[in-house]
């Protein structure tokens, strides 16, 4: 697992499973998420893309069915995120 620090990262593609982020910006980057653990603290995203594949798509998919979260009509340019941990 890459362990990011104090860093401002521009263009670039992440596996968010395969990442942690402590007191970083993405600026302009792609972050993929397949379903499984992952952890942040202090992330902001600003212009960057979030895609969503195998399980993490599928979930999406069936709440968006089933009315439990609405599609977003235009996604935020940024984004900040305190802190998330697996259990």
């Amino acid at each position: 697992m890459k362990i990011y620090q104090d860093k401002s990262l521009s263009d670039q593609i992440f596996d968010l499973e395969e990442c942690v982020f402590i007191n970083c910006t993405l600026k302009d980057c792609d972050v993929f998420y397949s379903g499984g653990d992952f952890e942040f603290s202090e992330l902001k995203l600003d212009n960057t893309r979030m895609h969503f594949r195998g399980p993490a798509k599928s979930t999406i998919q069936l709440a968006q069915i089933l009315k439990m979260v609405r599609e977003p009509s235009q996604i935020p340019s940024q984004v900040t995120m305190t802190s998330q941990k697996p259990n």
